[in-house]
């Protein structure tokens, strides 16, 4: 267990006191290869319900602990009342831990802490929002838009929903349930052609070989929602999912990407997926490029956004998101889908998409973009998912749609 244990400190620690992202803390961190799957779900677990943790701590110690301390209890306490792992064991590996990493002088009091957590979980605030944002580690904020868009009741469906899913999408030609088949994964249909969700599914020679990727549901869904034609243009493209999903419904796709090193990871996707008619530009697509101007038969924006839709899968998200954030992502929002609606030809389409479950980063945005130009109409989508109609576009929730928080709305440019 103290392996386990300290493996998941190196992730961790990285994470609260570097601010890496967690899949960039883990692939950068050494850890034992047989305890990966035991110290992945450590990591997940303790970050996803950080906000509960650190409230657990605030009860139980008369002033906050510096933060080794602080990551030790947390991965305790996550071990004991979410794992059921003996709290005895996991109170002496913790102790151990403290001893590992030059901390021994704290061993005791994480010793007597983790004897007070055993002896009693503290309870939950009596405060309403409080308690819904310990019990599900929402950040409050978050909490409070969620019941003003939702309701209480389908808010709380959202932040309980606890679904994990492996996402396999195989590529063309590939006949998916032949090869899991012939492999004997238990596996479930999703309602996209050559998508399926798969258990305990191994990542092999196969995934270098561009036999098949992994790509969540809902961006599946997003592109299912993408009518073909020649052109394409995703204008914030990276990893480049969603680029190599549709290059087999266009002649030619072209990627925009801010950062350098984001589209590179572009180029290395289509390559290992042998999609040849992509082509990856490193550049900003809220600058506007009167060349660009009616050159594309679909453009397709998906938003840098809050990530709030996909938290389970990001749960580093909830540590430093912020109301004022999400304030400037809206900015960012508008002025990116006003500068990219130029490219689309008359007659085609723009289609804007997030990994929100916040209106304001998406019916709100549609709404203030459609009361603002007379180009463009909106265009019903029928998905093949379960999903939301709001006021504008498509809203998929975790709790109805396998797990996946994403939002698309496709607009006909008209004039």
């Amino acid at each position: 267990m103290i392996n386990v244990f300290y493996d998941s400190y190196c992730i961790l620690n990285k994470v609260y006191s570097e601010k890496s992202f967690v899949k960039q803390a883990i692939n950068g961190t050494f850890i034992e290869e047989k305890n990966r799957p035991k110290t992945t779900k450590i990591v997940y677990g303790v970050l996803d319900n950080d906000i509960r943790l650190s409230y657990y701590i605030s009860r139980l110690c008369p002033k906050n602990p510096k933060l080794v301390v602080r990551t030790i209890l947390k991965i305790a306490m996550y071990n004991i009342e979410f794992l059921g792992k003996s709290p005895y064991a996991v109170t002496d590996s913790s102790v151990t831990l403290c001893k590992k990493l030059g901390k021994g002088g704290m061993s005791g009091f994480v010793n007597a802490v983790l004897r007070k957590f055993i002896d009693e979980i503290p309870p939950l605030p009596q405060e309403k929002l409080q308690r819904l944002s310990v019990e599900y580690s929402y950040p409050l904020f978050l909490v409070k838009k969620l019941i003003s868009t939702y309701g209480e009741d389908k808010a709380i469906k959202i932040m309980s929903c606890d679904t994990e899913r492996t996402c396999v999408r195989f590529n063309k030609g590939v006949n998916g349930e032949e090869y899991l088949d012939y492999l004997r994964f238990a596996y479930e249909k999703t309602p996209f052609d050559g998508a399926y969700f798969v258990n305990g599914f191994k990542r092999n020679k196969d995934f270098d070989e561009g036999i098949y990727t992994f790509q969540s549901v809902g961006s599946v869904a997003i592109c299912d929602a993408v009518s073909g034609g020649k052109t394409l243009l995703d204008a914030c493209s990276a990893p480049g999912g969603k680029a190599v999903n549709l290059a087999d419904k266009f002649e030619q796709v072209t990627a925009f990407e801010l950062h350098a090193h984001r589209a590179q990871l572009i180029e290395e996707y289509a390559r290992r997926m042998k999609k040849t008619n992509i082509t990856v530009e490193n550049r900003d697509s809220s600058v506007y490029d009167e060349s660009l101007n009616e050159k594309f038969d679909a453009v397709l924006l998906d938003s840098p956004c809050s990530g709030t839709g996909v938290l389970k899968d990001n749960p580093d998200i909830k540590l430093n998101r912020t109301e004022e954030d999400i304030k400037n992502l809206i900015e960012i929002q508008k002025k990116l889908i006003f500068t990219v609606s130029n490219y689309v030809k008359v007659g085609g389409y723009l289609y804007y998409s997030t990994c929100s479950i916040l209106k304001e980063e998406n019916a709100d945005i549609i709404g203030d973009f459609l009361s603002k130009t007379d180009r463009f109409e909106e265009e019903k989508i029928l998905s093949k998912l379960n999903g939301i109609y709001t006021k504008h576009g498509l809203q998929f929730t975790p709790d109805v749609s396998f797990g996946a928080g994403f939002f698309v709305c496709k607009l006909r440019r008209i004039k």
